[in-house]
């Protein structure tokens, strides 16, 4: 979140523009969590399609973050919306907020593991 608000706030910016990639953190992960707790965990032997649904809904929602300030840093070249340091610095946000992302979900999957066992 750090470097999308400095992305937005910093005297040679000054747009928060950048800022609506948030909505799209906090939609990306309910499809899944929604379709996670009416699945089983049998993923590997028998796939289900509202788990494939909520996953494919989730990277639409990813791309559009990666998406969105590129559009706006892209937008009409004499008057951008976005200048495109602000445009990086989201960039950056959107790769470290995933990345926690994916260890949460990758971390309390495993919920059949032992931590006492080699």
């Amino acid at each position: 979140m750090t470097f999308v608000i400095l992305g937005c706030a910093l005297p040679t910016y000054k747009v928060w523009w950048p800022f609506f990639v948030v909505l799209f953190y906090i939609l990306a992960p309910v499809p899944t969590i929604i379709a996670r707790r009416y699945t089983t965990n049998d993923f590997e032997n028998n796939p289900n399609p509202c788990l494939e649904l909520a996953i494919f809904i989730t990277m639409g929602f990813v791309v559009s973050s990666f998406a969105l300030p590129i559009v706006l840093a892209r937008s009409p070249v004499n008057d951008p919306v976005i200048q495109w340091g602000a445009c990086y610095l989201t960039l950056a946000g959107n790769i470290i907020i995933y990345l926690t992302l994916v260890g949460f979900f990758v971390t309390f999957d495993q919920d059949e593991l032992e931590y006492n066992t080699c």
